[in-house]
């Protein structure tokens, strides 16, 4: 028997849940059912908590380590930190780090020089390669600078041809592996299930390939146990995926008579103390500081609907506009923009702690303030709003999600969801133009007398956003990238929200942010 223990998507919830320590509980017990048990991860480990942006994801390696990984598949998270410190990673880690689809064309020093396409293990008579696998999208929906070199992208991750490349790029190594004698093909892949994502979801590169016979995948958070999907020949491949932050650990065993099961496991409470230990230790470093009291909250501010439905990619909410106003005070803007994916946890009703924002904001990016004509910011509202459904849940999940779908500050507008979006990406997923009708109505800015009036598009305004959306073209938005900054990389993302409280809330969240004030109307 043949047990592949995964998880995926776990952002820094190094206890949450089963936790670190529960997964090394429970991976002894499986050493116990069997001497053939490899342990992987599909990616965005390192990033979403503060132990990981104090560390540059460090911490989270120290711990994988402890634990006893043995692959890692690289999420689009994986790079936030940059790619010299990716390289540090690779380099610390235990485990080892597989990508067929991550190749380097540039000059200098690969970041992924160790990264390799695939691994055929051993077990007694029976072989398995694993195949990582990551997201084309990884450029727009990590920092697209640090792709480049001399404003040139170097890294390429087979994003060509309607998803075409990827799928070749993956079927060559699926026969290369058994080519070598491989009995079954394991593919740890960064894709996701999200039709939004298409054509590089996990369930398009099943449909495209053959000779795949699990897909452990990652990057859009669903919990799947076995879902059964036809391959190109018509065959069944089983994709599963194991939730987030430890929701669930995810198992595959392989029979000795060739069959092959996935299971869940969520209830369960035992925890390993060597790994525990570990944490404990590492938390010790960083959490008195960010422990300390910093204001108080008088309502709960939540990147959720009361059903628990995520609106905060899709939806205006009440922690959007606060995160927002911030950015725009603090900038000093006429407009303030925030990406929804970058909100990353609530804000309790309380006493807030320094902790508490910074789980907000995670990622270090730094407030810039550019110069930006009417036309730019309608461009930009419009590439926001593409993914936008006029319901935002069905059957119990979150639709019509999008990373960069903007939080505002400083404006008011309409989306159209009746209006298909026509916004037109290059190769790169970056944004190009408007190709036909508009979905976003009736922008109006905010002017000094507190009014709101109709957006000019040849006028100029100062926009308020982070460097990853400003300067670096995340999330496609490469509309504002060499216009004029007034603030060039200020205060970090986590700076500005503990500023706002303290200097201009005077400590105190107040009544105003206890519902989303009606900025953004879907329609």
């Amino acid at each position: 028997m043949i047990i592949i223990l995964y998880t995926n998507d776990i952002h820094c919830g190094i206890e949450e849940n089963i936790g670190y320590a529960g997964l090394a509980a429970y991976k002894k017990e499986a050493e116990a059912r069997t001497p053939y048990v490899t342990l992987v991860d599909c990616g965005d480990a390192i990033q979403g908590d503060f132990v990981g942006r104090v560390s540059g994801g460090s911490y989270i390696i120290d711990i994988m380590n402890e634990v006893g990984y043995d692959f890692v598949a690289i999420g689009n998270h994986e790079f936030d930190y940059g790619m010299e410190q990716l390289r540090k990673l690779i380099e610390k880690s235990n485990a080892e780090f597989l990508g067929c689809n991550i190749t380097y064309t540039g000059h200098g020093k690969s970041a992924i020089e160790a990264v390799k396409p695939y691994k055929i293990v051993q077990y007694g008579e029976i072989s398995v390669a694993f195949i990582g696998v990551s997201t084309p999208n990884s450029i727009a929906t990590s920092t697209p600078a640090f792709f480049m070199e001399n404003d040139v992208y170097v890294y390429d991750f087979a994003d060509e041809n309607d998803g075409q490349e990827l799928y070749d790029c993956v079927q060559r190594y699926v026969d290369e592996c058994e080519y070598k004698g491989a009995d079954y093909v394991v593919v740890l892949s960064h894709l996701g299930d999200n039709e939004g994502a298409g054509p590089f979801t996990s369930l398009d590169l099943i449909h495209a390939t053959k000779g795949i016979d699990v897909v452990l995948d990652a990057h859009s958070h669903s919990v799947l146990e076995k879902q059964i999907v036809k391959n190109r020949d018509g065959q069944d491949v089983i994709l599963s995926s194991a939730g987030t932050k430890f929701s669930h650990i995810g198992e595959v065993v392989i029979e000795e008579d060739g069959s092959i099961s996935t299971r869940l496991i969520s209830d369960y409470t035992a925890k390993d103390e060597r790994v525990q230990a570990c944490i404990d230790s590492i938390k010790a470093t960083y959490e008195a500081e960010m422990k300390k009291v910093i204001a108080v909250s008088e309502v709960a501010l939540s990147c959720y609907s009361e059903d628990g439905i995520r609106l905060v990619r899709s939806r205006e909410t009440a922690i959007g506009d606060f995160c927002a106003d911030a950015y725009r005070a603090i900038g000093k803007a006429d407009i303030a923009f925030v990406n929804g994916g970058g909100i990353r946890a609530n804000i309790p009703a309380g006493e807030i702690t320094y902790a508490d924002l910074f789980a907000v904001h995670p990622f270090g990016n730094t407030l810039c303030v550019v110069k930006a004509k009417g036309q730019e910011i309608l461009d930009c509202l419009e590439m926001s709003s593409k993914d936008v459904m006029r319901e935002y849940a069905e059957n119990g999940n979150a639709v019509g999600e999008g990373d960069v779908f903007f939080q505002v500050s400083g404006l008011k507008y309409t989306v159209d969801t009746s209006v298909k979006s026509s916004v037109v990406l290059d190769e790169n997923e970056m944004f190009m133009s408007v190709a036909g009708a508009r979905r976003v109505k009736d922008a109006r800015v905010l002017n000094k007398a507190g009014e709101y009036e109709p957006i000019v598009p040849d006028a100029v305004y100062t926009l308020a956003a982070l460097d990853y959306i400003v300067k670096e073209g995340g999330g496609g938005f490469n509309m504002f990238m060499g216009n004029e900054l007034r603030i060039d990389e200020g205060m970090t993302d986590y700076h500005i929200l503990t500023t706002y409280v303290r200097d201009i809330l005077h400590g105190k969240i107040g009544a105003k942010y206890a519902k989303a004030e009606g900025r953004i109307m879907v329609l």
